[in-house]
């Protein structure tokens, strides 16, 4: 058995993901997919990643994520971000993380510094970077991923009795829900996806 961990990302359907980038128009849903393709292809770039697991429900979205090598599920709970995380986590045996899906500049090496050090303990979490949410949780073999996603969800990971990973790891941490987020995104280097969608943006608009 892989002693590598398998890496569970949920996506909503793009249609309905990132409003709160809505000041982007109709690009926002292309961002969206955008998002999750530069960090899934990271993610499968590092080699504490075996597996990459995506759940699911749109069908487009998902095809493109297994084209990079991917598997992908579809969201069988249908009850938010918590228990489809929990879902995947079944799927999956060894080492286990949930990671965000909206990390554009995520950095294969900075993911493996992350994996690596969460080795460290049985579960733990890397929070994001405005200190409030979280982008990763890893759970050892045998110990429950038990996530706590959405809203201050540091807080709640910290009282879960998980350990707060300290690493510096901007891309990890750097999760896009806002414009400011896309320009701190920016500013580290965007995936290659995100970055030719908003490279197409600037040409088509009017000067």
């Amino acid at each position: 058995m892989s002693t590598g961990f398998t890496l569970i990302v949920p996506l909503k359907p793009p249609a309905v993901g990132k409003s709160r980038l809505a000041a982007v128009g109709p690009l926002r849903e292309r961002l969206a997919l955008a998002f999750a393709l530069d960090t899934v292809a990271a993610a499968l770039g590092s080699p504490e990643v075996h597996r990459v697991l995506v759940v699911c429900d749109d069908a487009a979205a998902g095809a493109a994520l297994a084209a990079l090598g991917a598997e992908v599920v579809p969201d069988a709970p249908g009850g938010g971000l918590n228990a489809a995380l929990a879902f995947g986590a079944e799927q999956a045996h060894g080492w286990r993380a949930a990671l965000s899906a909206d990390l554009p500049a995520l950095r294969e090496r900075e993911l493996t510094e992350v994996l690596g050090a969460a080795r460290g303990a049985g579960r733990s979490f890397l929070a994001d970077a405005h200190g409030v949410g979280t982008t990763l949780l890893a759970a050892a073999p045998d110990v429950p991923l038990a996530p706590r996603f959405g809203g201050p969800s540091r807080i709640a990971h910290r009282a879960s009795g998980a350990s707060e990973l300290t690493l510096a790891a901007a891309t990890v941490r750097l999760d896009v829900d806002t414009p400011e987020d896309l320009t701190a995104a920016t500013s580290l280097g965007l995936g290659p996806r995100t970055a030719e969608l908003l490279r197409c943006r600037s040409l088509a608009m009017p000067r």
